[in-house]
């Protein structure tokens, strides 16, 4: 957040309310020489820095003087926005007793709501859905809520999404959904919950990749067991390629060993042609692989 200000009032103002200086803010505000709803070169307001720095006093302080609780920064930002972001509840609460609406949204489609997903505030996304944030709610890339909190592992609010009708397979506009997003971010208990709530496990982004493949090549194990506990298949891109030859190629042994295990094919080639032991130089790779195929687990 930017502090530029245009007066030395204003500069007191601004450095008050960041601070948290209550009797500051009363006596600047109350000689009648600066305006409540002072905006430095960005449009941000003596109100949106107190709701962003948590200051209660003086963010109560600066409504009762008649500041504007909706006016927005450049980016589209307002003072619920800020307080949903840092996670001060009861700030949020107070600016919803005055007026505070859930409609606006930042230039690049950011609400309030997904603002305290993506930062895991349960107890203000609790309050924001109460108060009617929409829960499908997308940023212009197509990211709901919910694909913010898998993004980051945010368990509580996913459940809490969830039961307030967020749509498990809701995908952003290049096809990624919130279970390949958990997937390949290693969120293990997140990929647990969404496919108990009926997330897709198989289905695929526009470059053709699953939250399997994805998480084979990334190494995360606990999340390769959870997707197989759903379902033992392995699964098949549409360029050939399985979970084993993620794996692989991430050169990930631990990850070669599960999928072995769950009756991956060492000799299955992709559409090239290449079987997953011509995707990587790792040495004890090959030497599982080689064993496998040896010993007829093909």
């Amino acid at each position: 957040m930017s502090f530029k200000k245009e007066t030395p009032l204003a500069n007191a103002v601004f450095w008050a309310a960041r601070k948290g200086n209550l009797a500051l803010l009363q006596l600047l505000l109350n000689s009648g020489r600066v305006d409540v709803d002072c905006k430095d070169s960005c449009g941000t307001t003596a109100l949106m820095v107190a709701s962003y720095s948590g200051h209660y006093d003086c963010t109560r302080e600066l409504i009762m003087q008649g500041a504007d609780i909706n006016l927005q920064r450049e980016t589209g930002a307002t003072a619920l926005f800020y307080a949903s972001q840092q996670g001060h509840n009861d700030i949020v609460k107070l600016l919803f007793e005055f007026g505070a609406s859930t409609e606006f949204q930042t230039k690049d489609g950011g609400s309030a709501l997904s603002a305290a997903c993506q930062h895991g505030h349960a107890k203000v996304v609790e309050t924001l859905l109460k108060n009617g944030a929409n829960v499908h709610d997308q940023l212009h890339d197509g990211a709901t809520p919910l694909f913010l909190a898998a993004q980051e592992g945010h368990v509580s609010i996913i459940r809490h999404l969830l039961s307030v009708g967020a749509k498990v397979n809701q995908a952003r506009e290049d096809g990624t959904a919130p279970l390949w997003m958990a997937a390949q971010m290693g969120h293990s208990e997140v990929v647990k919950v969404l496919l108990l709530r009926g997330a897709e496990r198989d289905a695929d982004r526009k470059d053709g990749s699953t939250a399997l493949f994805k998480a084979a090549y990334k190494g995360h194990n606990n999340v390769i067991e959870e997707l197989l506990k759903f379902s033992p298949s392995l699964g098949m891109l549409k360029n050939g390629y399985t979970a084993l030859h993620g794996a692989v190629m991430g050169g990930n042994l631990r990850s070669v060993v599960l999928l072995l295990g769950a009756n991956a094919d060492p000799t299955l080639p992709n559409k090239n042609n290449e079987l997953p032991g011509d995707l990587t130089q790792n040495e004890r790779i090959l030497r599982v692989l080689r064993t496998q195929t040896e010993t007829g687990k093909s």
